[in-house]
């Protein structure tokens, strides 16, 4: 649910109570644990967490205008979800899986988005520690380190790689029948004399001499 506030108190007034107390409480933990190089502010129609132009003047490659997303906060329509895109290296993950589990509580996460209908189902302490984890410096390093890892695959593929050749289906055509051989000409000669009656077809050269 894309919400059209346009500052993170606005988009705090228009919850309903219940959400606006869950929302503010995790809200409190990310700031406390939040590295000066990061800013709040809303983004994509959530409170977001980014690295700002001043800091990364390149911004989000997906789009240059938007500072580099960091973590979101939000309200959707069956639950709350917090955006960690401090998770995406596989070590951090296996991190935040491995102390999750020990809280006893159940992991409703996607890919970077964590979901959570009230605030008893997330430990938001470890959410706190998964903040603290990545300073602004260390999450450019990593995100320019995926991007140019990116780059350097699409490049090394080849272009049959890139774009497979399209299978052409292969029409056999009819096998064509190889045209009777003429008869020789001694064979059609004697054909055409056994078909003329005697003395008939002579000319005056071969006729015998009369007496």
């Amino acid at each position: 649910m894309i919400s059209q506030a346009a500052t993170v108190d606005e988009y705090l007034r228009s919850l309903p109570a219940d959400r606006r107390a869950a929302i503010e409480a995790v809200r409190a933990v990310i700031l406390k644990n939040l590295d000066a190089g990061y800013r709040e502010g809303m983004q994509y129609g959530m409170i977001g967490y980014f690295v700002p132009h001043s800091l990364y003047p390149p911004g989000y490659h997906c789009d240059p205008k938007q500072p580099l997303p960091f973590a979101c906060l939000a309200s959707q329509k069956n639950y709350m979800s917090v955006y960690l895109g401090c998770l995406y290296g596989d070590a951090d993950l296996a991190w935040f899986r491995g102390e999750w589990a020990k809280t006893g509580k159940n992991l409703d996460m996607g890919k970077s988005c964590i979901r959570f209908k009230t605030l008893d189902h997330l430990p938001v302490e470890l959410i706190g520690q998964a903040i603290a984890r990545v300073p602004a410096r260390k999450f450019i390093a990593y995100y320019e380190s995926v991007i140019k890892t990116r780059g350097q695959e699409a490049k090394s593929q080849s272009p049959v790689e890139a774009k497979p050749a399209k299978k052409v289906p292969v029409t056999k055509a009819p096998l064509k029948k190889a045209p009777a051989k003429p008869a020789p000409a001694a064979k059609a000669a004697k054909k055409a004399n056994a078909k003329t009656p005697a003395g008939k077809g002579r000319t005056k050269s071969n006729r015998p001499a009369r007496a």
